[in-house]
């Protein structure tokens, strides 16, 4: 590959993910890829099943989001059925989000899905390519995470 500018790079990697976002989204057909959820609120349903109950200001700073937009998107995922609302039996103005059988069985169907959809692509590239593939993207993960933390 011919040296490429920093700007050239850039430009060649937005056309690629493009292309590979939508063709991951073809090859699922989950509720996340139907419309029938959004992806902000996938990643908190994600967060209430890897994290458990949580309080919507918890649930704004994982998103970085306002309470007020975090409490949207909650609230929707309540009137589907997805989470609900638990009022702590000490103080009933703490409120907690959690996630209902029906929001797990959906993060489980999802993520089995994705899973799969995963290994079909990369059961085509070599051991050595999906192995360079991740330590490239736990490298970006690190420095977008570093970045959050500044």
């Amino acid at each position: 590959m011919p040296d490429l500018t920093l700007s050239d790079f850039a430009e060649r990697i937005e056309d690629v993910m493009s292309t590979v976002m939508k063709g991951f989204a073809k090859m699922q057909t989950n509720e996340l890829f139907k419309g029938e959820i959004t992806l902000p609120q996938f990643f908190i349903l994600s967060h209430l099943d890897k994290h458990g109950e949580s309080k919507m200001n918890e649930l704004a700073k994982f998103m970085d989001v306002t309470t007020a937009a975090a409490t949207g998107i909650v609230d929707r995922l309540v009137r589907c059925g997805y989470a609900a609302r638990v009022y702590d039996p000490k103080d009933r103005r703490v409120i907690n989000i959690r996630l209902t059988r029906k929001g797990s069985n959906l993060v489980k169907r999802i993520g089995r899905q994705r899973r799969e959809v995963t290994s079909e692509v990369f059961g085509r590239i070599s051991k050595e390519e999906r192995e360079n593939y991740l330590a490239i993207m736990l490298h970006i993960r690190d420095v977008l995470t570093e970045d959050r933390k500044n």
